[in-house]
Protein backbone atom coordinates (compact mmCIF):
# COMPACT_ATOMS: atom_id res chain seq x y z
CA UNK A 1 0.00 0.00 0.00
CA UNK A 2 2.67 2.37 0.87
CA UNK A 3 4.31 2.18 -3.25
CA UNK A 4 0.96 3.31 -4.16
CA UNK A 5 0.11 5.76 -1.39
CA UNK A 6 3.43 7.25 -3.07
CA UNK A 7 2.43 6.43 -6.78
CA UNK A 8 -1.27 8.56 -5.77
CA UNK A 9 0.47 11.36 -4.05
CA UNK A 10 3.27 12.13 -6.99
CA UNK A 11 0.14 12.64 -9.13
CA UNK A 12 -2.44 14.65 -6.70
CA UNK A 13 0.10 15.47 -3.49
CA UNK A 14 -2.34 17.92 -2.25
CA UNK A 15 -5.24 14.61 -1.65
CA UNK A 16 -5.14 12.63 1.22
CA UNK A 17 -5.33 9.21 -0.34
CA UNK A 18 -4.81 7.57 3.00
CA UNK A 19 -8.14 8.63 4.07
CA UNK A 20 -10.22 9.36 1.28
CA UNK A 21 -12.63 7.17 0.28
CA UNK A 22 -14.81 9.25 -2.05
CA UNK A 23 -12.01 10.46 -4.79
CA UNK A 24 -14.54 10.54 -7.61
CA UNK A 25 -17.90 10.28 -6.36
CA UNK A 26 -16.58 13.40 -4.25
CA UNK A 27 -15.30 15.21 -6.76
CA UNK A 28 -12.14 15.27 -5.39
CA UNK A 29 -9.75 13.23 -8.96
CA UNK A 30 -11.31 14.47 -12.12
CA UNK A 31 -11.17 13.01 -15.41
CA UNK A 32 -7.46 14.04 -16.56
CA UNK A 33 -6.17 12.90 -12.88
CA UNK A 34 -7.60 9.59 -13.65
CA UNK A 35 -6.31 9.25 -16.78
CA UNK A 36 -2.72 9.84 -14.80
CA UNK A 37 -3.47 8.03 -12.56
CA UNK A 38 -4.14 4.80 -14.76
CA UNK A 39 -0.98 5.70 -16.66
CA UNK A 40 1.24 5.49 -13.75
CA UNK A 41 -0.50 2.48 -12.24
CA UNK A 42 0.21 0.70 -15.71
CA UNK A 43 3.98 1.71 -15.78
CA UNK A 44 4.40 0.87 -12.01
CA UNK A 45 2.71 -2.47 -11.87
CA UNK A 46 3.34 -3.25 -15.66
CA UNK A 47 -0.41 -4.09 -16.03
CA UNK A 48 -2.96 -3.14 -18.56
CA UNK A 49 -6.43 -1.42 -16.98
CA UNK A 50 -9.35 -1.89 -19.35
CA UNK A 51 -11.24 0.72 -20.50
CA UNK A 52 -14.22 -1.09 -19.22
CA UNK A 53 -12.88 -1.04 -15.42
CA UNK A 54 -12.46 2.36 -15.25
CA UNK A 55 -15.01 3.08 -12.88
CA UNK A 56 -15.95 5.87 -10.02
CA UNK A 57 -16.28 2.38 -7.58
CA UNK A 58 -12.41 1.12 -8.70
CA UNK A 59 -11.22 4.83 -7.89
CA UNK A 60 -12.95 5.87 -4.65
CA UNK A 61 -9.92 5.33 -2.49
CA UNK A 62 -6.55 3.71 -2.16
CA UNK A 63 -7.91 0.43 -1.09
CA UNK A 64 -10.04 0.19 -4.24
CA UNK A 65 -7.30 0.94 -6.38
CA UNK A 66 -5.09 -1.52 -4.51
CA UNK A 67 -8.00 -3.80 -5.15
CA UNK A 68 -7.97 -3.32 -8.48
CA UNK A 69 -4.31 -3.72 -8.99
CA UNK A 70 -4.54 -7.36 -7.66
CA UNK A 71 -7.23 -8.32 -9.36
CA UNK A 72 -5.83 -7.44 -12.73
CA UNK A 73 -2.82 -8.92 -11.54
CA UNK A 74 -4.08 -12.52 -10.66
CA UNK A 75 -5.55 -12.32 -14.40
CA UNK A 76 -1.84 -12.18 -16.05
Amino acid sequence: MDELLELLDSVKPDVDFANETALVDGGVLNSFDLVMIVGELQDRYDITVPADEILPEHFNSAEAILDLIEDIQDRI
